[in-house]
Parts: structure tokens; sequence; C-alpha cells
């Protein structure tokens, strides 16, 4: 065996054993700093559920102020506190306002190390105690787009000084499951994001399984990001009955029929739908971060037929000790 691989063994091996006796997570350096964005970015669009058009800003903040919306004049952590199960996406709400449809943005600067951040959103019904972040294409591709136009820079804190950003690291395997679907995570010397699904009454998705793991800034912009969600044709009629995807069309999702296949190709890759599940979990653990730390953990995350609700379990799950 090469020097070079004995040496991760045996590195992995002490980790394993270290972390056996430990908590379920701990939180470690990342060797970086936390970072916040470089200038302010503003972008409008409509909501897949409400259907109404609402209006996002994100602007720089601080180190050790986390990621957090400010919506009419209540302000929410992306804290997983705050989430609260709802059909189709994942929503924060606090002191009775709502904010619905959060997971790809928060997917995105999760992703981007966005650390810190501060979320400004309002729609054109100035009654409303909820608002919904916008879907754009159904993917994350333009939240991340807009970040990288505006840059990324490191964030300070009152004192004008960086602070070391700080990551969960998995101690012991942990899992939640429900009939049989579950999201499991087990201890690695680095993430990786394993996704499964089973669509077996429309054979054009079928059952689909992709590994992800983040090997350079441009991973998540590349391999997962520009992902679409994506629903079931025969599905549309009983979801529109329960009043959501009001805003939904072919232009913000990929929709695939059992009797027809794809009504509107071409996807952009062939397992575009296990892709946005990744998309989809990375945003719903954004929500463990704390204090500008980051919010997924240092694990192999192994998900199959999991959906936001199994998402936020599993991120609660992470910070019960």
């Amino acid at each position: 065996m090469k020097a070079t691989k004995l040496s991760t063994l045996i590195s992995s091996m002490r980790f394993s054993s270290a972390a056996s006796s430990s908590s379920t997570i701990s939180l470690n350096p990342s060797g970086r700093l936390q970072q916040t964005l470089a200038g302010s970015v503003e972008l409008k669009g409509k909501a897949l559920h409400s259907g109404k058009l609402s209006t996002v800003k994100l602007l720089p903040e601080i180190a050790g102020s986390g990621r957090y919306f400010e919506f009419r004049s209540g302000s929410i952590p992306a804290s997983i506190e705050f989430a609260q199960e709802s059909p189709l996406c994942t929503t924060l709400m606090k002191d009775g306002i709502k904010i619905r449809t959060v997971e790809h943005l928060l997917s995105a600067l999760e992703a981007k190390g966005i650390d810190n951040c501060r979320i400004q959103i309002e729609n054109e019904s100035v009654d409303d105690h909820e608002v919904e972040v916008p879907i754009f294409d159904g993917s994350a591709k333009e939240w991340v787009d807009a970040i990288e136009e505006v840059g990324v820079s490191v964030a300070r804190n009152r004192g004008g000084e960086s602070v070391d950003k700080m990551v969960a690291y998995l101690n012991k395997p942990v899992h939640v499951c429900k009939n049989d679907s579950f999201v499991a995570a087990f201890p690695a010397l680095e993430t990786r994001i394993t996704c499964g699904i089973d669509f077996q009454q429309v054979a054009a998705i079928g059952c689909q399984w992709f590994s992800w793991r983040p090997l350079h800034d441009s991973s998540f912009a590349k391999d997962i990001a520009p992902s679409r969600t994506f629903c079931v044709y025969e599905e549309v009629e009983r979801m529109r009955e329960a009043g959501l995807i009001k805003g939904g069309s072919l232009d913000n999702a990929i929709v695939c029929s059992a009797e027809h296949g794809w009504m509107n190709p071409p996807l952009r890759f062939d397992n575009e739908p296990c892709r946005h599940k990744i998309l989809d979990l990375i945003g719903d653990l954004s929500l463990v971060a704390q204090g500008g730390n980051g919010g997924l953990p240092i694990a192999h995350i192994v998900a199959f037929k999991a959906g936001h609700a199994l998402h936020t379990d599993f991120a609660r799950r992470l910070t019960m000790d």
C-alpha cells in the first residue's frame, strides 16, 4: 500500500475511534474565514405555489450574523428552529410571519459560501402575513449567477476583525426514516451526498441514483444548481386543487407524464430529477447553520425517496445533542 493511502487510512481510523463515544456533531475549524456578499443583489420573480410576484434583495452582513430573512417588520433566522412542515417546500415561520419555498435560495447561499446574509423579501400584497421566494426556472441557477456576479468577500465583525468559519463534523451514524424513505449520514473525512429516487409508475424517471461531492468551488454551479424541480403530470390537478403550484408552468419545472414521458425536454442532465433532490437537501440542511458557521456537515449523507419533511427532521436530529 502506498504511503499516502496508508496515512489516509490511519487518519480515518483515528477519526472514527475518537468520534465513536462523542455527541452527534462537533464544530471544528474549516480552515476558512466567514464570508458574505461583496455587494447587494436584487431579483424579482413569480412564486411557484402562490403565483404572486415577489422581490428578494440579498445584502452583505457582518460576521456572526448568519443568514436571515426580513419581511414586513419581522425577522426570521434561516434556522431549523423556525422550520415548519409544509407541502412540497420548506417554510420558515416566526411570530405569525411565514417565508415559503426557501430551499433553492438557501442551497445556493450555503454552497457558494455566503455564511452571513440579510435577505429582504416583499410581495405585491401589502396585507399578506406570508411571502414566497421566487421559483425562476425551478433551479438555483439564477441565484448562483447573481452571487457570482456580485462576488464574495470576507465577513468582518463589528470590531472589523475576520472570524474563523466552523463546520459540523458528524461523529456517529444517524438516520431518520418514514416507511421506505430515509436520510442517513455516516462519519467521513469530506462531505458527500448520495441521493436516490424511485418513481416506478413513471418509466421516464424510474429509479435514479447520483453521488456528488464539492470537488472545487464551481462544482455546485456546474453539477447541481442547474437541475430543475420536477413533477408528475398526472398529479398536477390534485396539487392545484390543494392550493399548490398556482404559479407552476413548463417554464419553471420539468414535467413528466406516466404515459407520454417528458413534456418539456430536453433535460439538462440524464438524472436531473435526482440531482435536484440534492439541491433541495443542501438547502434544507443549511438550516443547521448557526452564527455564520457552515450548515452542511462533514459526512457522507445518503437519502432515498426523501422530501422536505424528512430533510428537516434529519436536520433537527443533527442538532438534538
